[in-house]
C-alpha cells in the first residue's frame, strides 16, 4: 500500500532561487578568489619549499614520460639555479637509462597537472604554479555550488566560496607547485559528485514510488553516473597522493548510508535489504574498480616508456607481449612496495614538522620561503623580510572548530544528513594521521590539512544557515542572524588581509613581519 504522505519536496527539497543567480553568484566569488591567486603568481622568483621536487619531476614527465634525476643535490641545487636563470639543461646524462631514473614517493597525476602549466606558459614560476592557481580557483566555484545544493541557498553558497577564497593555507597552496592542492581538488570534486548523486537517487526513488508497482525493498536505480564520477575523482585523488584512500573509504561508506536512508525515507519495508542487494554491488564497482582504473591510467607514462624507476624495460620486452604485461605489473607492484616502505619509515626531523592534534589550532605553520640578506632598500628600513608562510586564516580555523562541534550536536539531535557528512569527511582527512604520529612517529606538516579545509568551511556555512533561520522566521531573528554571519565574514576578511603580506612574499619591514607572527611557534628561529 502506498504511503501518499511521501513528499517529493521533503525527500528532494526544490531549489527555490534562480538557476542563473545560482551560477552567477558562485562564479563572481570564484573570480574574486582567482584574482587573489593569480596576481603576482610568479612571486617569489624562486623554487619554493618542495617545488624543488615536483617542478622538475613535472618537467621530466613532459620530456621522458617518467621522473628523471636532475643535476645537483640539496646542498648544491644546480638544477634549481639553472631553472631560475632560464637554463633548462637540468637533467643528468647517463649511458644507461636505469642510472637516470628518479625514485619518487608519490604517484604522477599531480605532477602531470603541474606539467600542463609548464607546457602552456614555460618553465618559470608562473608556469609551474599555474595549474595550482587554476584548481584552487575552480575549487572555490565548486564549493560554492556544493554548499548551495546542500543548503538550497545561493547566499550561503557564495558565503562558503568567499570563506574558502580567504583561507590562508588554501591561498598559499594555490600559489605553490606542491601536490596537496590537487589532492584537495579531487577530494572536493568527489564529494560534489556524491551530493548530486544523492539528489538524483532520491528523485528516481520518488518517480518509482509514484508510478510503478511497489516492492518491499525498492527498485534497482540503474547506472548512477555521478557516483561513477565520484569514483573517478577518488582514483585521481589517490593518483596525486596515497592519502586520498582515506576519503575513498569514508565516501564509500557515506554513499551507502545515504542509499539506506533514501530507501527508508520513501517508506519501504525492507530498505536495508534493498540497499545491500541493489545498491551495494554497483557501489563496489564505483568505489573499487573505477578508482583502481583511474589510478592505473595515471601511470601510463611509466608503463609505456623505459625511463621510469624500476621499470625493467629490457627484461619486460625480452619474451613477447604476455610476458611484457606480467613483468610490467610485477615491476610496478615492486615499486609500490618500495614506496610504502619509504612512507612507513619517514621519520627524519624537520624544523616545521608538527603533530596532527595541533593542526586545527595552527600551532606550527610551515615556512615555504624566507630568504636572508635582503637589502634595506627593499623596504626602506634597517631590516626587511619576504615570506611565504603556509598557515590558515586563524579566524576561520578557530571558528570552524566550534562549527564542527555544532554539526555533531545537530546530527545527534536531528540526524540531519549534512551535519553528519561534513564531520565525517573532516575526520577522514584528519584522524588517520594520528596513527602515523603515534605508531610510526612520522614526519608530518600542517598543510596535510588542506583536503579538509572545504569541509571546515561547510561546517561554518551550515551553522551560518542555522543562525539565519528559515525564510519564514521572524524578521528580528533573520536580521540578527544576518548580522552575526556578516560580522564573521568581515572578521575573516580582515584577518586574511592582515596576513596577506606574509602569505604572498610581499617585501615588508621585519617589524611588520614580526607583528604577523601570532605565536612563537610560527617561526623556527627568529631572524637576526
Amino acid at each position: 500500500m502506498r504511503n501518499w504522505g511521501v513528499s517529493r519536496h521533503r525527500l528532494v527539497p526544490p531549489m527555490r532561487e534562480s538557476a542563473l543567480w545560482g551560477w552567477l553568484g558562485p562564479i563572481a566569488v570564484a573570480i574574486f578568489g582567482g584574482v587573489l591567486r593569480f596576481t603576482d603568481l610568479g612571486r617569489p622568483h624562486a623554487v619554493v619549499f618542495d617545488e624543488t621536487y615536483y617542478v622538475k619531476d613535472a618537467y621530466a614527465l613532459l620530456h621522458y614520460g617518467a621522473e628523471r634525476a636532475t643535476l645537483g643535490d640539496s646542498d648544491n641545487p644546480v638544477a634549481d639555479k639553472r631553472l631560475l636563470a632560464g637554463d633548462l639543461d637540468i637533467f643528468r646524462q647517463c649511458a644507461d637509462y636505469d642510472q637516470c631514473a628518479s625514485y619518487v614517493a608519490h604517484p604522477p597525476l599531480g605532477k602531470w597537472m603541474i606539467a600542463a602549466g609548464e607546457w602552456l606558459f614555460g618553465m618559470n614560476p608562473f608556469g609551474w604554479r599555474f595549474a595550482a592557481a587554476l584548481v584552487g580557483t575552480l575549487s572555490i566555484l565548486m564549493l560554492a555550488r556544493v554548499a548551495r545544493r546542500m543548503t538550497r541557498s545561493t547566499l550561503l553558497g557564495c558565503f562558503a566560496g568567499l570563506l574558502l577564497a580567504l583561507d590562508g593555507l588554501h591561498f598559499v597552496l594555490s600559489r605553490t607547485a606542491l601536490l596537496d592542492i590537487f589532492l584537495m581538488f579531487w577530494v572536493l570534486a568527489a564529494f560534489a559528485c556524491l551530493v548530486v548523486d544523492r539528489d538524483r537517487t532520491r528523485e528516481r526513488l520518488v518517480d518509482w514510488y509514484e508510478t510503478s508497482p511497489l516492492s518491499p525493498h525498492g527498485p534497482y536505480l540503474g547506472p548512477r553516473w555521478w557516483r561513477i564520477g565520484a569514483g573517478v575523482c577518488l582514483g585521481a585523488a589517490c593518483a596525486v597522493k596515497w592519502s586520498g584512500v582515506f576519503f575513498l573509504v569514508a565516501f564509500a561508506v557515506l554513499s551507502l548510508l545515504w542509499d539506506m536512508g533514501a530507501r527508508r525515507a520513501i517508506g519501504l519495508r525492507e530498505p536495508y535489504r534493498g540497499a545491500f542487494s541493489l545498491d551495494l554491488p554497483p557501489a563496489a564497482a564505483a568505489f573499487g574498480a573505477v578508482p583502481a582504473l583511474a589510478y592505473v591510467l595515471s601511470w601510463t607514462g611509466w608503463f609505456v616508456t623505459d625511463a621510469g624507476w624500476g621499470r625493467g624495460w629490457e627484461q619486460a620486452t625480452s619474451s613477447g607481449p604476455f610476458f611484457f604485461v606480467v613483468d610490467s605489473v610485477r615491476s610496478w607492484l615492486k615499486y609500490h612496495f618500495q614506496v610504502l616502505g619509504y612512507h612507513s619509515g619517514l621519520d627524519s626531523y624537520h624544523p616545521y614538522m608538527s603533530e596532527p592534534w595541533t593542526w586545527p589550532v595552527l600551532f606550527r605553520p610551515v615556512s615555504f620561503h624566507y630568504p636572508t640578506g635582503l637589502p634595506s632598500s627593499a623596504c626602506g628600513a634597517d631590516a626587511c623580510s619576504q615570506a611565504v608562510l603556509g598557515v590558515g586564516t586563524p579566524a576561520l580555523w578557530y571558528g570552524s572548530i566550534l562549527a564542527l562541534f555544532g554539526c555533531v550536536a545537530w546530527w545527534v539531535a536531528g540526524r540531519d544528513w549534512r551535519a553528519g557528512a561534513v564531520p565525517l569527511a573532516y575526520a577522514a582527512g584528519w584522524l588517520p594521521w594520528f596513527y602515523y604520529a603515534i605508531a610510526q612517529d612520522r614526519t608530518m606538516y600542517l598543510f596535510y590539512m588542506i583536503p579538509v579545509v572545504p569541509f571546515m568551511v561547510l561546517a561554518v556555512t551550515l551553522m551560518a544557515g542555522l543562525l539565519l533561520g528559515k525564510e519564514d522566521a521572524a524578521p528580528v531573528r533573520r536580521a540578527s542572524g544576518a548580522a552575526a554571519v556578516g560580522a564573521f565574514a568581515l572578521i575573516v576578511l580582515i584577518n586574511f588581509w592582515w596576513l596577506h603580506p606574509v602569505l604572498s612574499a610581499e617585501t615588508v619591514t621585519q617589524a611588520e613581519w614580526w607583528a604577523r607572527m601570532l605565536s612563537g611557534s610560527w617561526v623556527s628561529s627568529a631572524p637576526k
